[in-house]
């Protein structure tokens, strides 16, 4: 093991404490069992090095975690668990017992045991406890620039990251050439990317470059700022091949003057390239708050990991009503449907959409992200979903900074609002597998590396914040020029000052063998068919919006449409100080019927059985149809390799001789199981040839929209493993998956104590498998009976 000190050592990393003779406990996707081997805490890390692993290579690109590594600034609490009892540690904790097993609870919801063997010398143990205990929770919030230096922070790491290229296979939104090349893949030829707000002089949150219509000039367009908060004008987002447009606003200011050149230009930059219809969609009313989302997300963090140090735990009778009443899914079921109905809207062609949120920060980055991901086939690989983020969350200034409070001093600005999206990308992933590039591993890669102070993407709140910090501009002020930033060379060489690598630079996390499970094969995207004038030059589709009056604008709240008088501030005519007159015509309910023809598709999404399309599609599919996702109780499934990953790890197998007794949970899947083929048998012997009936053929990866028979299905099945979804209601621990863990096929093979007895294939509703599956394996849904009912409530599914 010196090898592996002197290793670490060379790069920059102080071992505190080292204990040999330990154990790491495996999860069902790495074999289950323990896997021997010597602890090591530094100032960054927690590492576990097996017996068995090869020499580092010193000549090897450095990595900042292993497989079994633990980040100290991701660890949550410490627990260790001694003869018949457990303590939670904390850096002045005093231990009157020498612990057999440590566990570390962590921020991403991992749960990581480390079992000490009896050889395992005791002061190593209490060393290692204490050593843990002191240093992973950040007492102040220079802990997190001490917990950067001891990452990043030395010679060799400095040098290796100043040489280190970005990924040039992803657009990073950075330059004006990036947004240039963005416009030409959606064929937004009537936008143009602007540069007045270069020096973030318009607006402080705003990125450098935004896109806007290409008839609106700088010298027009920097009047327009004042009238919207923060100076967060109408902005182009993305394009849809029909020849809708996606834009993104904050709220009006409604007291300020409206003079006559500022109406045409607000107009015409809230029109885009349209000429006849704008549509905004008001998402503060129907969508969470900041707040009811870190509300939920403590719920569910509390629901799912549990906590051995204390008795109080949610009995399994009342796990799913507990789940239901933290409105995490409820959440995520608001915003998919909200970016369902916006995707209905522009495919419809021939108008503008503007997604309003008060600042423009939070949920319109969610809303936007979803519509993209739904209709492009682009944003669903890894590049593209890559982009998507650079584009829409981190230019569109969302404040990561705040709303993950690495320092814990802010809690009120606490929220991880990027959190919910993640878990609303994968609840279209499971619905849809193999329309996505991307993968599940990919996302919980993700999940994990936002707890890891250590990037560059998620420690500002704007691109002004991060320029400052990347090039470390300070600030003048002089009569002439107003605010200036003025760069100080000489700073830039501070030590405490490391430099921070953007998330994507994945092999500074994960090792290649884990980096090839992020993809996975899919079908090539057509090209896009033909455009004229900036739209499809096809058959014009029956829910196109044809009868629009030109200059109406509507709002979308609450599923309907309206026309307020005071939607657009400058056309309200109770304003003392509003220029009343407009170039446009005056707002008219005439369009309402056509727009609510549009949101049809969506209506039947939320009610399949009015669906009246046959059982599969009828020629090849669109790839640009919006992946509509059905959002009935019993289809939203609760993200269980993530949320549920750690429930069990420490509870139902704490120590090896307690892995003999099977946790309540599984044994009534055994009992379930064991009643299904007792059915099984009495069905074969009163009737030995039953009379074999023949299922549809069917895609697993049908648009799920256009199946009639999808309002009559109860309880989703699981796909076979190869199609990557495994739903299940309860936290077991027959799937358990950490994120960072090692491949499968470097796992030791588990004991015969460790054997689930349940497996997953066997565990019949409550797991998501039934004979009828094994049967129709292309069966997606199955039911009860041919007259079952939809369910009235929205709550969670039961093979979630």
């Amino acid at each position: 093991m010196n090898s592996y000190n002197s290793h670490m050592s060379s790069l920059g990393e102080c071992v505190l404490q080292r204990a040999v003779m330990v154990r790491k406990k495996l999860t069902a996707r790495e074999g289950r069992g323990w896997l021997s081997g010597t602890l090591f805490c530094t100032h960054f890390r927690v590492a576990f090095v097996p017996q068995d692993s090869p020499k580092p290579d010193d000549n090897a690109d450095p990595v900042l975690l292993g497989d079994h590594d633990v980040a100290l600034a991701s660890i949550e609490k410490v627990v260790v668990v001694g003869p018949n009892r457990t303590k939670l540690v904390t850096p002045n904790s005093s231990l009157k017992f020498t612990p057999e097993e440590l566990v570390l609870y962590c921020r991403d919801m991992r749960v990581v045991c480390f079992l000490f063997d009896r050889l395992t010398p005791e002061s190593q143990v209490q060393e290692m406890t204490y050593s843990i205990a002191k240093t992973y929770q950040p007492p102040k919030p220079g802990s997190v620039l001490s917990f950067q230096n001891a990452a990043l922070g030395s010679v060799e790491m400095k040098q290796f990251l100043s040489n280190r290229r970005r990924d040039a296979h992803m657009n990073w939104f950075e330059s004006a050439s990036d947004w240039e090349q963005e416009l030409e893949r959606c064929g937004a030829t009537s936008w143009r990317v602007s540069s007045v707000n270069d020096r973030f002089e318009m607006s402080t949150s705003l990125p450098r470059f935004i896109v806007v219509p290409q008839k609106v000039l700088d010298t027009e367009l920097k009047k327009s700022f004042a009238h919207f908060n923060e100076g967060r004008i109408p902005r182009w987002c993305w394009r849809h091949p029909r020849g809708s447009d996606l834009l993104r606003m904050a709220s009006f200011q409604n007291n300020i003057y409206h003079e006559k050149d500022d109406i045409r230009n607000l107009e015409m930059i809230l029109f885009g390239c349209q000429s006849s219809l704008c549509v905004v969609v008001e998402l503060g009313e129907e969508l969470p708050s900041p707040a009811d989302i870190q509300l939920a997300h403590s719920r569910l963090r509390a629901l799912c990991l549990g906590d051995i140090s204390t008795s109080v735990s949610v009995p399994d009778d009342k796990w799913l009503s507990t789940l239901e009443s933290t409105h995490w899914l409820d959440y995520t079921r608001s915003c998919l449907r909200k970016a369902s109905e916006v995707a209905c809207l522009l495919r419809g062609g021939h108008l503008t959409v503007a997604l309003q949120e008060v600042e423009d920060r939070d949920m319109s980055c969610v809303v936007s992200s979803l519509v993209q991901v739904m209709c492009d086939p682009h944003c669903r690989t890894m590049y593209g979903f890559q982009g998507l983020v650079q584009k829409e969350w981190v230019m569109g200034a969302h404040r990561f900074y705040s709303r993950i409070n690495y320092h814990r001093d802010n809690d009120k600005e606490e929220a991880p609002v990027f959190l919910l999206f993640l878990d609303c990308v994968w609840q279209l992933w499971s619905q849809y597998p193999s329309r996505f590039q991307l993968t599940e591993d990919f996302l919980l890669a993700l999940h994990d590396s936002i707890h890891l102070p250590l990037f560059s993407t998620f420690l500002a709140n704007c691109q002004r914040e991060r320029c400052k910090r990347s090039q470390n501009l300070g600030q003048c002020y002089t009569p002439v020029n107003g605010w200036r930033d003025v760069l100080h060379p000489d700073s830039s060489t501070d030590p405490s000052d490391p430099p921070l690598p953007p998330v994507w630079d994945w092999s500074l996390q994960y090792s290649k063998p884990r980096q090839s499970r992020f993809t996975q094969p899919v079908p090539p995207t057509p090209p896009l068919q033909p455009l004229l004038n900036g739209n499809l030059n096809t058959n014009p589709d029956k829910h196109r919006l044809t009868d629009a009056v030109p200059g109406s604008v509507f709002l979308l709240s609450r599923g309907t449409f309206s026309c307020p008088t005071n939607l657009l501030p400058w056309r309200s005519s109770s304003s003392s100080g509003v220029y009343k007159k407009s170039h446009r015509r005056a707002l008219s309910s005439e369009n309402v019927p056509g727009l609510e023809r549009l949101l049809k598709a969506w209506a039947l999404v939320e009610y399949p059985q009015a669906l009246t399309s046959t059982s599969g599609p009828q020629g090849p599919l669109d790839p640009y149809e919006p992946l509509l996702p059905l959002l009935m109780g019993p289809c939203m499934g609760l993200w269980r390799e993530c949320y549920l990953r750690g429930a069990l790890h420490a509870q139902a197998f704490s120590h090896p001789l307690s892995a003999n007794h099977l946790h309540p949970v599984e044994r009534l899947a055994q009992e379930v199981q064991q009643l299904k083929d007792k059915l099984e048998q009495v069905s074969t012997s009163t009737d030995p040839t039953p009379p074999a009936v023949t299922a549809e053929p069917r895609r697993a990866d049908t648009n799920l929209n256009q199946n009639t028979n999808n309002g009559t299905f109860l309880f989703p099945a699981s796909r076979p493993q190869s199609a990557g979804v495994l739903r299940a209601p309860l936290p077991t621990s027959a799937n358990q998956h950490t994120s960072r863990g090692a491949p499968a096929a470097s796992a030791p093979q588990s004991r015969p104590a460790h054997k689930d007895m349940g497996g997953s294939s066997k565990h019949t509703f409550l797991f998501g498998h039934s004979s009828v599956i094994d049967a129709h394996p292309d069966q997606r849904y199955y039911s009860a009976s041919s007259n079952a009912k939809l369910p009235k409530s929205n709550g969670p599914s039961l093979a979630s």
